[in-house]
């Protein structure tokens, strides 16, 4: 996201030598984060939260201009998914699993596989803002267990965030993993079922799952 903005920003420099200099990434995400905040109830995705947030941005440089806007947003979302750079072990993790299992992917995000080089690993994609709810919020898990046609105790939900999705998927009776890749702490009381930190353990871990 930060590379994207990033490149977003560059171009309304290009385009609007004007833009001051105190105009920065961090800007960009407080407007996103406000517009966010104010539309939640709207049920936008997150592509038109974003457009709405280059709108008021050029807006708040005093440059309105929502051809621009639009244009900045398209950039923005092209670099979004077509740079992303996976950890190294995302892709062999999914080319073991996916010979065994059925995967699906539950997001609070945007990311569609086939926009980001992964079309083809996910058999179901659940994504928040197609149902006006977030992580943690259970409904989100009742909905992915229907998607997978499987038994509760027969997903076992993998994330990084404890709050969104181990503290979700306990909310809702599902198995959880916590990818905590930076050894972080858990400063909760509550506990994953499993915790691992790279994506190269989950193997092990759906051996002892059943």
């Amino acid at each position: 996201m930060h590379h994207a903005l990033g490149c977003a920003l560059d171009e309304l420099r290009r385009l609007v030598p004007s833009a001051p200099d105190s105009l920065s990434i961090e800007t960009l995400i407080a407007i996103r984060n406000q517009i966010a905040e104010e539309q939640k109830d709207r049920g936008l995705t997150h592509e038109a939260i974003r457009l709405e947030a280059f709108k008021q941005t050029l807006q708040f440089i005093k440059s309105p201009d929502d051809d621009l806007a639009a244009h900045l947003n398209t950039l923005y979302l092209k670099h979004r998914f077509e740079d992303i750079q996976f950890f190294d072990d995302v892709l062999p993790a999914l080319n073991a699993l996916q010979r065994h299992y059925m995967m699906g992917i539950l997001s609070n995000g945007n990311t569609y596989p086939e926009r980001c080089g992964l079309a083809g690993y996910f058999q179901f994609v659940v994504l928040a803002q197609d149902y006006g709810i977030r992580k943690p919020d259970p409904r989100l898990f009742e909905i992915t267990i229907e998607r997978a046609g499987c038994a509760k105790h027969q997903l076992l939900h993998v994330g990084d965030s404890f709050q969104n999705d181990i503290i979700g998927a306990k909310q809702a009776g599902v198995r959880s993993v916590w990818l905590n890749r930076e050894g972080g702490n858990n400063e909760t009381e509550q506990q994953p079922d499993f915790e691992i930190s790279s994506l190269r353990e989950l193997t092990e871990v759906l051996e002892n799952f059943m």
